[in-house]
C-alpha cells in the first residue's frame, strides 16, 4: 500500500497542474486514511478543483478525451458488448464497439494492470474516454440493472466455457504451466471478479474458498456470520484458487506450505485491499481473503461508537507518557481498528511511533510499521528488542502471545514508553490474570498496566424491517432486569427483508467495558486475586460490564437480546 501512496496518479495530476503543494500531499493522504475517501473525491470535496476541470486534467494524463456521457445515445448492441459484471466491477460504460474494438467511458485513471485484464477479458482493443462519475454510475444502473448476472448464473456457463478452452483433466498437480493457463482463462477471471465484486458490495469482511473431497465451497462472512454461495463444481477448485494466487503474487506451484499474500484492486470505484492466506489441506488449498475496505472502516476514535464516558477516559489514558494499555476480545471483535484509532489520535510530528503487526493491515502516515514474519525469524520479541534501540515514544504490539513479548513490553513501559497491545480474553479483568498466568510477577503488572478495554461487535437491527415488541418476564430475567428498570420501553428485532438478506440485521457496532487500574485494583493484583474479585472491585469503582453496555444498546434499539446474550 505504501507504493500506492507514493505513485498515486491522482497526486501526480494534482501536483502537475498546480492544485496542491508538497505539504498538502501529506494532508490529503492523512485525510484519505481517516475518511476512506479517494484522493479524487478529496480534491473535489476540498474545492481544490471543479469536476469538469479535473476530468480534463485526468484525460490529458491518460492521453484521451472527455465526453458528456449524459448526452450520448448508446445502442443496445454496444451495451451488450461489455458484460454487466465487467462494467460494474471496473465502473466503465461502453460508448462505441466494433467486432475488434471497444471504447469505454470511465471517471478514474485506469491502473495498467486493470487495463490488461479488461483487454484480455473482452478480447478486443480497448480505448478510454473520461466522463463524470455520476453519469457513469447512472448509466451502469440504467443499462445493467436488469442484467444482474449472479454467481449461480455464471456457474451454469463457467465449466462449459472453461472446458472448451482448456482440458481440465489434462492439468496435473505438478503442471505449473497448465495451472497458469487455467488461472488466466477469461471465464475464470470473470468468475473470480464477480465473487470479489459481490463480496465487497455485500460488505463481507472475509471470503472463504474451501475445497473438500466432493465439493468446493465459497462462503462470505458478513456482520460476523458466514453465508454460503452457490458452490462451483469441485473440479473448478484448482483454476479458481490458482487465479486468486496469481492475483496475490503467490507461487501457484507451491501447495504444500502455507503462503500469505495481498491483492490491491479497485471495485466499483473503491480501492480495496485483500489479505490472502493459503493453507494446504488434505483435499487442496483452503484460501481466505480478509477484505480491508477503508471506505467502510473509520480509523477515527470519535466514530468507533464508544460510550461517552469510556471515550473520555481512554482519551486521557492514551496521552500518558508511559504504561501499558491493552484491548481485549476474540478474533474479529475490532481490536486492531481500536488500536489504529488510538495511534492516529496521538500521532504527532513530535512523537516517534512504532508498530509490530502480523500483518500490517492499514498504512498510517508518520508511523513506522513493521510486519512480523516468523518464517524469516522476524518475531515479535526480536522486533521489539530492535524497537527499543530506535528511540521510540510509543509502541504498538499486534498481540501479546508469550512471556518474552510481555516482558519486553513491561521493560519498555518502565523505561518511559507508552505501549499498546491486544490479548485474547473473555473480558477486561481476565486480561490482568492472563498476564500473571503467563509468568509475569504481579507487582510488574500492577505497576505498568494502565487500562484494559474489553470489546465485542454485535449485529445491529436492520432499520428497514425493524419492529418493536414488549419483552416477556423470562427475557428480562435472562438479562437480569426488572420490568420497572426498562421504564416501559419496547425492545426491537428485525423481521427480515431484501435489504438485510432476510437476516434482520445490517451492520455491527461495538459494546465495551473499560477497566482502569486504580490503586485499589493494584493491591488486588499484587495479592494475586482471581478475575472475579478484580471484576467486582472494578464494578464497585464504576466500571460498566459488556453485558450492561449491551443491555444499554438493547434499550436504545440498536441491537437484539439474542445478540447481547450470544456475545456476553
Amino acid at each position: 500500500m505504501s507504493d500506492t501512496k507514493e505513485f498515486d496518479p491522482m497526486i501526480e495530476v494534482a501536483i502537475a497542474n498546480g492544485l496542491i503543494d508538497a505539504e498538502q500531499v501529506a494532508e490529503l493522504h492523512d485525510e484519505k486514511e481517516r475518511s476512506g475517501k479517494t484522493i479524487r473525491q478529496l480534491l473535489l470535496d476540498g474545492d481544490f478543483v471543479m469536476e469538469d476541470d479535473l476530468l480534463a486534467m485526468m484525460a490529458a494524463y491518460q492521453g484521451c478525451e472527455v465526453i458528456d456521457l449524459s448526452t450520448v445515445q448508446i445502442p443496445q448492441t454496444v451495451i451488450k458488448s461489455v458484460p454487466a459484471n465487467v462494467a460494474r466491477m471496473h465502473n466503465v460504460v461502453p460508448v462505441t464497439s466494433t467486432a475488434n474494438s471497444v471504447t469505454l467511458a470511465t471517471s478514474t485513471i485506469i491502473d495498467p494492470f486493470i487495463m490488461d485484464e479488461v483487454l484480455f477479458v473482452l478480447a478486443k482493443d480497448v480505448t478510454y474516454v473520461m466522463a463524470r462519475e455520476s453519469d457513469i454510475r447512472s448509466r451502469i444502473t440504467e443499462y445493467y440493472s436488469t442484467d444482474n448476472i449472479t454467481v449461480s448464473d455464471m456457474l451454469d456457463n463457467l465449466e462449459g466455457e472453461l472446458s472448451a478452452d482448456i482440458s481440465l483433466s489434462e492439468t496435473g498437480d505438478d503442471d505449473e504451466e497448465g495451472m497458469e493457463e487455467l488461472a488466466a482463462a477469461a471465464p475464470v477471471i470473470r468468475f473470480v471478479n464477480l465473487v470479489l465484486y459481490q463480496a465487497v458490495t455485500d460488505r463481507a469482511s472475509d471470503i472463504h474458498f474451501e475445497p473438500f473431497e466432493k465439493e468446493f465451497r465459497i462462503r462470505y462472512r458478513v456482520d460476523g456470520a458466514l453465508y454460503e454461495m452457490p458452490p462451483p463444481p469441485r473440479r473448478l477448485a484448482l483454476p479458481i484458487i490458482s487465479r486468486v494466487k496469481v492475483m496475490s503474487g503467490l507461487n501457484i506451484a507451491e501447495r504444500r506450505l502455507p503462503q500469505d499474500g495481498r491483492i490491491a484492486l479497485t471495485v466499483a470505484g473503491r480501492h480495496i485491499d485483500l489479505r490472502v492466506s493459503c493453507l494446504p489441506t488434505r483435499f487442496g488449498e483452503s484460501v481466505v481473503l480478509r477484505v480491508l475496505d477503508q471506505s467502510v472502516v473509520s480509523l477515527d476514535l470519535d466514530t468507533l461508537g464508544l460510550p461517552d464516558d469510556v471515550l473520555d477516559l481512554l482519551t486521557l489514558d492514551i496521552e500518558k507518557p508511559n504504561g501499558i494499555i491493552i484491548v481485549t476480545g476474540p478474533t474479529g471483535s475490532g481490536k486492531t481498528t481500536t488500536l489504529y484509532s488510538c495511534m492516529r489520535r496521538i500521532n504527532k510530528i513530535s512523537m516517534k511511533l512504532l508498530t509490530a503487526e502480523e500483518p500490517v493491515e492499514y498504512d498510517i502516515d508518520g508511523i513506522v510499521q513493521v510486519p512480523i514474519n516468523p518464517i524469516t525469524g522476524n518475531t515479535f520479541p526480536m522486533v521489539l528488542r530492535a524497537f527499543l534501540r530506535q528511540d521510540p515514544d510509543i509502541l504498538m504490539i499486534g498481540e501479546i502471545r508469550d512471556l518474552e513479548t510481555v516482558q519486553i513490553a513491561i521493560q519498555a513501559s518502565l523505561t518511559g514508553h507508552l505501549v499498546f497491545s491486544t490479548l485474547h480474553t473473555n473480558d477486561a479483568a481476565g486480561a490482568v490474570t492472563r498476564l500473571v498466568d503467563m509468568g509475569v510477577e504481579p507487582y510488574l503488572v500492577s505497576s505498568t498496566l494502565e487500562a484494559v478495554l474489553g470489546q465485542r461487535l454485535v449485529r445491529t437491527i436492520c432499520n428497514n424491517c425493524k419492529e418493536a415488541y414488549d419483552p416477556d418476564d423470562e427475557t428480562l430475567r435472562g438479562l437480569g432486569l426488572g420490568r420497572d428498570e426498562i421504564g416501559g420501553r419496547p425492545f426491537y428485532y428485525g423481521r427480515g427483508c431484501e435489504v438485510c438478506s432476510n437476516t434482520g440485521y445490517k451492520g455491527r457496532k461495538g459494546i465495551y467495558e473499560y477497566l482502569r487500574i486504580a490503586n485499589e485494583l493494584r493491591e488486588l493484583i499484587n495479592d494475586r486475586k482471581p478475575t472475579l474479585f478484580l471484576r467486582e472491585k472494578a464494578r464497585s469503582l464504576g466500571m460498566r460490564t459488556m453485558r450492561e453496555d449491551g443491555i444499554r444498546n438493547v434499550l436504545d434499539g440498536y441491537t437484539t437480546v439474542d445478540e447481547v446474550m450470544r456475545y456476553t
